[in-house]
């Protein structure tokens, strides 16, 4: 690998050309198939950097898509990645074309396709913009979908927890020891791409949902920012974000501000966050407690060894205990369902009965107040 410091880039080849020259000879030396660029290529760069180092070149964007596409498992993710490679492709296509039985999943097609005098770029630009646009229709009814299964979620009672972190940060992990929710867990970047919601019992009794999302990185592409929207969403629509940071890294202060930075874009930075310093069984000590300094509120966990989770519990119970109330209600006792969706989706801290009812007095979020006042002994304040 190597680091080339520019004041500013060179419009035809990032780089500048005799550098690229060099580096070329030293790749071809090496029989190297691929070289890949740390950085956004725009098409004419990738093109000029093939024809010099007459290999395959990509940039970051390519890399982290194909990445994304490898670890694509559920319907929603492959629709989400192949749109994202579809459009990363689109601009790049030029001269011979491209091959798309790799980009374009079953996009299918042939030279019996064709319009009367259409070239095989003009075939391919054709196949692939159909196939952008029923992509987006399949995943607006997605979205249709995540948006029903989210208004459901808010007329609950149940605080939204959203785990989020830098790729590799061990959120799924979190999310299996927590809940025993049997997710995905890899030593590897990217291996979750779906959204997985799970409930949640705090040690103090107070359920919760909690979900998992797909690892952010350092400027993430605004290709998979716009592609994994309705994923992105469930964090936007939290009541609460658990930031996971792997202490073992030594890259974990810059990694914290790359995920704030997608969070600002994804319109989340608002969220009330708690920093999670996980992976501390990993970490060097040095390292560990320049961190605790940096975060003196931050719990300290091994969500692999499931170690500090009591501290967890206790700083998730306090944050979300700002945005509830306590509220005392008498529940008729043919109303058995309210009383069950109260215990169900509350947190119930007393109970009594008296000639007319069950008396509660349970735990509710500010935003479903509301939805119990018909049985409130008094106006909550």
């Amino acid at each position: 690998s190597a680091v080339v410091r520019r004041l500013k880039p060179t419009p035809a080849t990032l780089i500048g050309k005799g550098q690229a020259r060099g580096f070329a000879e030293e790749t071809t030396a090496l029989d190297v198939d691929v070289v890949v660029f740390d950085n956004d290529l725009t098409p004419a760069q990738q093109r000029n950097l093939q024809a010099i180092f007459q290999c395959d070149v990509v940039d970051r964007v390519a890399l982290i898509l194909d990445i994304f596409a490898q670890h694509a498992t559920s319907k929603e993710g492959m629709l989400q990645v192949e749109l994202a490679l579809l459009k990363y492709h689109l601009p790049r296509l030029r001269g011979k074309g491209v091959t798309l039985s790799r980009q374009a999943g079953a996009a299918g097609g042939s030279i019996a396709t064709r319009g009367p005098g259409e070239t095989k770029l003009e075939t391919d630009r054709r196949r692939i913009t159909s196939r952008i646009a029923m992509l987006e229709r399949q995943l607006r009814e997605v979205r249709k979908f995540r948006n029903t299964q989210r208004k459901s979620r808010r007329s609950s009672a149940l605080p939204k927890v959203s785990l989020v972190g830098y790729t590799n940060a061990g959120k799924s992990t979190l999310l299996n020891t927590l809940t025993e929710a049997g997710v995905l867990t890899e030593d590897r970047l990217f291996s979750t791409l779906d959204s997985t919601t799970r409930r949640w019992d705090l040690a103090g009794g107070q359920r919760i949902l909690v979900s998992d999302t797909v690892g952010f990185v350092r400027s993430l592409p605004h290709q998979l920012v716009e592609a994994f929207a309705s994923t992105l969403e469930e964090v936007a629509d939290a009541d609460l974000l658990l930031h996971l940071v792997d202490t073992s890294d030594a890259e974990a202060t810059n990694q914290i501000t790359a995920v704030r930075e997608v969070l600002e874009t994804i319109e989340a930075a608002t969220v009330p966050e708690i920093i999670v310093l996980n992976k501390a069984d990993k970490a060097d000590p040095a390292a560990l407690e320049r961190l605790k300094r940096l975060y003196p509120d931050a719990p300290i966990i091994s969500a692999l060894r499931g170690t500090g989770m009591d501290d967890l519990h206790s700083s998730i119970a306090t944050v979300l205990a700002r945005g509830s109330q306590d509220m005392e209600l008498l529940i008729p006792f043919e109303r058995g369902e309210v009383l069950a969706e109260i215990y169900r989706e509350a947190e119930v801290i007393a109970e009594a009965h008296d000639e007319t009812g069950t008396v509660l007095t349970a735990r509710i979020s500010r935003s479903r107040l509301a939805r119990y006042e018909e049985f409130a002994t008094e106006t909550p304040s």
